[in-house]
């Protein structure tokens, strides 16, 4: 039985119960059936926003706070506890951005990341990892698999918000690119995200992508770290300056014909990286 205290003092015990809190005082529940409008009107700054993320993650009280945190902002939201289920939903309906565990229990997250990779119609969806495995060696090849962002648990739930809007802001302004760039035997187009090398086809993630393509748009400007951190991953990154040298160093393994002797993706030692479309010395010798 309910009661009420009234401001005089004493406890009123013979009245009708109190009615119950109206319903916009309540914390919202978490089902996956629940009206994604709902979650539209809790948002106060992202009331239009749609985005679609899928959350790839075994522990369901993490998956319900990401849902919940991510619904208040507008998202549209969708988890899995397995990641042979979340992988197969993702090939039949693709999402805007994946959240992705790594310790799974039957297919881990760096297996999937890889296999998002390289599937035509995935690879361009963001990854972010959202794991427990925090050492820089772990940060580092999940960067090197292609990974957006890497997020070590615990986490705080602005901070993961944060962070994905960050990254699909990075996908968006890719797009809204739209200039070609043929430099040096190297073609990019920013509309299809389709890169060539001497009329071969090379696959970049989008990141990658974006990478290549500011710098060989600029041919021999030397571009410092903190510098591509800000032009590339958006100043407000939640990266180090060593994601640029995992980065460089991946594009180098994909379109240098040889990758310790770079000719379009030089190091400018104390200063940082430039494109180059001139030949390498050691080509130029060659010839």
């Amino acid at each position: 039985m309910r009661y009420s205290h009234d401001r005089r003092g004493g406890v009123k015990s013979n009245r009708q119960p109190l009615k119950p809190l109206p319903e916009k005082t309540c914390r919202p529940q978490t089902t996956t059936d629940e009206p994604a409008a709902k979650y539209r009107r809790l948002s106060r700054y992202n009331a239009e926003m749609r985005e679609r993320v899928v959350i790839i993650e075994d522990e369901k009280d993490i998956v319900e706070l990401v849902s919940y945190t991510l619904r208040k902002e507008g998202f549209d939201v969708q988890g899995f506890n397995r990641g042979k289920e979340g992988l197969e939903h993702l090939r039949y309906k693709p999402a805007d951005l994946v959240l992705l565990d790594i310790l799974l229990p039957d297919l881990d997250g760096l297996e999937i990341c890889k296999r998002l990779r390289g599937d035509e119609r995935l690879k361009r969806i963001p990854v972010i990892f959202l794991t427990a495995k925090g050492e820089e060696l772990d940060r580092v090849l999940g960067l090197e698999l292609g990974a957006d962002d890497y997020i070590v648990k615990p986490f705080s739930p602005r901070e993961l918000v944060a962070r994905v809007k960050a990254v699909l802001r990075r996908q968006e302004r890719a797009a809204e690119k739209s200039e070609v760039v043929d430099a040096g035997g190297v073609r990019l187009d920013p509309l299809t995200q389709e890169v060539t090398v001497d009329g071969r086809a090379v696959e970049l993630s989008a990141l990658e992508f974006k990478l290549l393509h500011l710098l060989a748009s600029h041919p021999r400007r030397i571009f410092s770290r903190d510098r591509l951190l800000d032009e590339v991953w958006g100043r407000d990154r939640f990266v180090t300056p060593r994601t640029v040298d995992v980065h460089i160093r991946r594009l180098r393994e994909k379109i240098e014909t040889r990758a310790e002797e770079p000719r379009y993706l030089q190091t400018v030692r104390g200063s940082g990286y430039r494109f180059s479309s001139e030949p390498s010395q050691s080509e130029a010798d060659e010839e």
